[in-house]
């Protein structure tokens, strides 16, 4: 099965910038293919996890925090759809958080952030690493994301459900 790679943190204001498709091309023995601009990679031809990320570190232009995750682990959340068929609210954008690991803390959802106020993060639901919600577009969103480390006790790194769904897609196709 594929193996899908998000970089953590990379191509977000400015900072940790680089072409995602270049490094696709550069890991062509892998059959990589690029989604995205946010450092969301499907391979195809993976081999051993750690021969590949030697070769994806060594190829990046900077060191950055990997999390992998198997296709069908995606293609599941595809299924179960966390979101329901209702399409999302004006302002609003879905998405998912993937852990870089799983069985940390567990806190009782819903959770909004800020607890008063208009809510900018809404945590509706989580299921092994993956976590849902919805956010606001606001300056202040991404501290809000930022959060999500220490309520679940991993690392987190997150894609617009449509990115998700573009994933999918790549995987089946």
């Amino acid at each position: 099965m594929a193996l899908v790679v998000f970089l953590r943190g990379v191509n977000v204001g400015g900072h940790r910038t680089f072409r995602p498709s270049v490094l696709a091309r550069e890991l062509i023995d892998y059959d990589v293919v690029n989604v995205g601009a946010a450092g969301t990679f499907v391979v195809r031809k993976p081999g051993p996890r750690a021969k590949f990320r030697a070769e994806l570190m060594r190829k990046l232009p900077f060191e950055a925090k990997v999390i992998f995750c198997d296709g069908r682990d995606l293609i599941s959340l595809e299924r179960e759809n966390p979101f329901g068929t209702e399409p999302a609210r004006p302002g609003t954008v879905r998405f998912v958080s993937i852990l870089s690991k799983s069985g940390g803390l567990r806190p009782s959802l819903p959770i909004k952030l800020p607890p008063k106020g208009r809510w900018l993060v809404k945590l509706i639901a989580s299921r092994d690493r993956f976590v849902f919600g919805m956010y606001r577009r606001h300056m202040k969103t991404i501290g809000y994301l930022g959060q999500l480390d220490r309520l679940f006790g991993a690392s987190a790194t997150t894609r617009n459900w449509n990115t998700i769904m573009a994933i999918v897609r790549t995987l089946k196709g």
